[in-house]
């Protein structure tokens, strides 16, 4: 049984470091030489059955007797002030149960000076009024029969307008949100006067919106004065906390509910307006009430990627050794700040590479857009597009080859923290793999010849993440009569497959078969704590706890098997659900039958994931390889092919390690080369909220993609040696894809997304056609001379694209 000390260190900062958790008792690690018979083998997904026959209920499927259906009312305008509103005409259709508004809703705060419903609307999609009605059609009706009338007010949509003087206000603070976030070791200005070699560009990355499969939503329903909540999230204690804050209950008396869901990547991890909404109208209807949102709503009013506008400067000496990086960057929240600072761009910049001078500056701006959230590693895809095409420019600018030069800067131990990783090699076995099965080396020394209008080229590029996991968490294990378990968490399966990989540790530790355990999660009434979904933690928070509850269950077993057996339970050991004496090669008896003996009395183990190691940085790592087609009359960009190599610890199911790095890599694909939220910068209305004018990628979009896995164990990051993998596959991703693309054709793009009217206008300056003999003039087998590079545009446009 895993015993935990606690010690308070200190009130006010993150939970991780607030208590000192010591592990009294815990059990072994898994190191690199364990010989696991489970764990690290493919498993087809346990939830698998239920998925594809349809029996998996998501959101969407409740069905409650008297269930009503809701539709909401949402601001046509940028930035609007409601002067009346009248819902009497909706009120009185029949069907129409319950009409929420600010004329009748309590004043529930959200936001930063904000309200549920709030008379000051600072974005075309924010909340005006909501309706809950016996179908869908009559609530959609209902919602034309509101009338309210608008005062209109100015507005800013584009990050570098709302910077400008003159312009208009989101807030009556001005457009900055708070206080500039500042990291700096060192000295940045000496470090570059010391530099043989400076690169000083402006990158930006465009406003990317998330499209789950699934939109938010969710269905409430009151139990006297209990609500429940079967709620589209990532987090069930979170939503449980804050929505007993916003409607004043006790956590007690709020039950959240989620068994499955189509997609989150970071949006769903706190409670949104429409949770709250939906209680309110259940409550005033007495009704359960469904608040599904549909695809536009989705793409207005949850979340997105924020816009970022970054001037990078890093210097080197003449051998490639990095002497300064400096990073000012300034990122669009929308209209209210969400998740305390925002998504942390700095990071990217602050750790990849051995640099003693380093400072970030990071400005968060308001816009009258929608609010921006978490997305799928949020702010280090965003980093990662501006350092790693920076250091792209400074290898050509040095003479080195973009691995080499990273090479050379490698570090083994955290840069920002100050303490050595607990897996040094980790990156460079991922430079190494993707590389390798890549051929890079082959490529640089005999390069493909240009094709007509045709060029190719290819591009690298690195990154960080954490993926250690977020103490505290809890698991339990219990046996059955007839030798079964079932093990139970809060925790939730967002679809990266966290219940078989959880059921694979209770099956390894327990030497039970995986057919005969059951696993139990997302419903807070049911589970003990667990933490948001995010990070890349699920796994290494949740599967140490599981761990050590299995083996305190499994150390109780033992001890009743030693009686039923007569037999020391030292000697004892389980495997395959049948207990085996040390020296005998014949089962003595099975799990079932012992279990049996002891009924009613059952078997329960308990087991807690103590805190990350302190000495040490535990962090993950990864590599990509791409090799890009470049049409030059065209424009048109196509990945031929891509190779990644991510190191997330040790793999628990190889199939699923695979599915969340293919995952990751085609959602980066679509960042770098289509995906772009596209706004009307005269009305202030986003164009393509929507996924026939959004461009996410499709299967025909997608290139071969290898992935050069990693198999790391980390028994210093917890005791099963696994960390994350669900964000990291997406961060290189982009950088890699505009790096390939200036090796193809000589020209740096420097705002994604990659489209071609961007490309064309970037190679318009370049007149001579290239040589037959090879691409931009080269000789068969040589690189080709880059040319000079050309910035499509004025500075800092492509962070919004909008219409003039």
């Amino acid at each position: 049984m895993t015993i935990l000390h606690i010690d308070k260190l200190r009130s006010g900062e993150g939970s991780e470091d607030e208590y000192k958790v010591t592990e009294i008792s815990a059990v072994p690690r898994w190191g690199p030489e364990a010989t696991l018979t489970v764990v690290g083998r493919p498993h087809p997904r346990v939830e698998g059955e239920a998925k594809v026959t349809g029996r998996a209920r998501f959101a969407y499927d409740v069905r409650l007797p008297g269930l009503l259906y809701t539709r909401v009312l949402r601001s046509p305008l940028p930035h609007a002030r409601i002067r009346h509103i009248d819902t009497s005409r909706a009120e009185a259709l029949p069907g129409v149960r319950a009409v929420l508004s600010s004329a009748n809703a309590p004043e529930i705060s959200w936001y930063k000076d904000s309200f549920l419903f709030d008379k000051t609307l600072r974005f075309a999609g924010d909340e005006v009024a909501a309706v809950a009605a016996d179908s869908e059609g009559i609530a959609e009706d209902a919602l034309r029969l509101i009338a309210v009338e608008y005062e209109p007010l100015p507005f800013v949509v584009r990050l570098e307008d709302a910077l400008r003087q003159e312009a208009p206000k989101v807030r009556e603070s001005g457009n900055v949100a708070g206080e500039p976030t500042v990291y700096e070791r060192g000295d940045v200005e000496a470090g570059l006067r010391q530099a043989d070699v400076v690169i000083d560009q402006v990158y930006t990355t465009q406003t990317a919106l998330h499209n789950c499969m699934e939109p938010h939503g969710c269905t409430a329903s009151w139990e006297g004065d209990q609500l429940v909540l079967w709620d589209s999230t990532q987090s069930i204690f979170d939503v449980r906390q804050e929505v007993a804050e916003k409607l004043k209950l006790p956590e007690h008396h709020v039950r959240v509910i989620k068994q499955y869901m189509g997609g989150g990547f970071g949006s769903k991890q706190i409670a949104w307006k429409h949770t709250v909404i939906a209680a309110l109208l259940s409550k005033q209807a007495s009704r359960p009430v469904q608040l599904m949102l549909d695809r536009e709503a989705e793409n207005l009013a949850v979340g997105n990627r924020n816009p970022t506008r970054q001037r990078v400067r890093l210097g080197a000496k003449r051998d490639g050794t990095l002497t300064a990086i400096d990073a000012h960057i300034e990122q669009a929240v929308g209209a209210h700040m969400v998740g305390g600072e925002g998504s942390n761009t700095s990071g990217a910049y602050q750790r990849l590479y051995r640099c003693p001078n380093v400072r970030t500056t990071q400005i968060p701006v308001y816009t009258n857009t929608g609010p921006a959230v978490a997305f799928r590693a949020p702010g280090y895809v965003e980093g990662a597009f501006g350092l790693e095409c920076a250091l792209d420019e400074l290898a050509r600018a040095v003479q080195m080859d973009p691995l080499d030069l990273r090479l050379h800067n490698y570090s083994e131990t955290d840069q920002k923290r100050g303490k050595p990783y607990t897996t040094p090699e980790s990156l460079r076995l991922c430079y190494e793999r993707a590389t390798e099965a890549f051929g890079w080396r082959e490529y640089q020394r005999q390069r493909p010849a240009a094709q007509r209008s045709k060029r190719r080229g290819i591009g690298l590029a690195a990154h960080d993440w954490g993926g250690s996991g977020y103490p505290p968490g809890y698991a339990w294990v219990k046996f059955n009569s007839d030798g079964t378990v079932d093990v139970v968490t809060g925790t939730q399966d967002i679809g990266t497959g966290t219940r078989t990989a959880l059921t694979q540790v209770a099956a390894e530790e327990l030497g039970i078969p995986m057919e005969r355990i059951a696993l139990h999660l997302g419903d807070t009434a049911n589970g003990p704590y667990a933490p948001v979904s995010s990070g890349s933690a699920t796994q290494a928070t949740i599967g140490p706890a599981v761990r050590a509850a299995a083996a305190d269950a499994k150390a109780q077993l033992l001890e009743a098997a030693s009686a039923f057996l007569e037999v020391p339970a030292t000697r004892l050991r389980i495997e395959d659900g049948k207990f085996f004496i040390a020296g005998e090669p014949e089962a003595a008896s099975t799990v079932e039958e012992v279990t049996r003996s002891i009924a009613p009395h059952m078997i329960q183990g308990r087991g807690s994931r103590g805190q990350n190691p302190t000495e040490k940085s535990v962090r993950t790592f990864g590599a990509q390889c791409v090799e890009v087609e470049v049409d030059v009359e065209t424009g048109q960009v196509i990945v031929l092919r891509l190779v990644a190599s991510h190191d997330c610890g040790r793999v628990i199911n190889p199939t699923m390690v695979d599915s969340q790095v293919f995952g990751g890599v085609i959602q980066g694909l679509g960042f770098a080369l289509t995906e772009e939220r596209v706004v009307d910068a005269r009305h202030g209305i986003v164009l393509n909220a929507n996924l026939e004018e959004y461009k996410v990628l499709t299967v025909a979009d997608v290139p071969s993609i290898t992935h050069a896995q990693v198999d790391l164990p980390d028994p210093e990051a917890n005791p099963t040696g696994a960390k994350g993998i669900g964000e990291p596959p997406l961060v290189p991703t982009a950088p890699a894809v505009a790096n390939a693309v200036f090796d193809a054709v000589g020209v740096r793009l420097r705002h994604i997304p990659l489209s071609r009217d961007k490309l064309l206008e970037a190679l318009a300056p370049i007149t001579p056609p290239p040589a037959p003999g090879g691409p931009e003039g080269a000789a068969p087998g040589q690189s080709p001379a880059p040319l000079p590079a050309v910035e499509q545009g004025p500075e800092g446009q492509g962070q919004e694209r909008t219409q003039p």
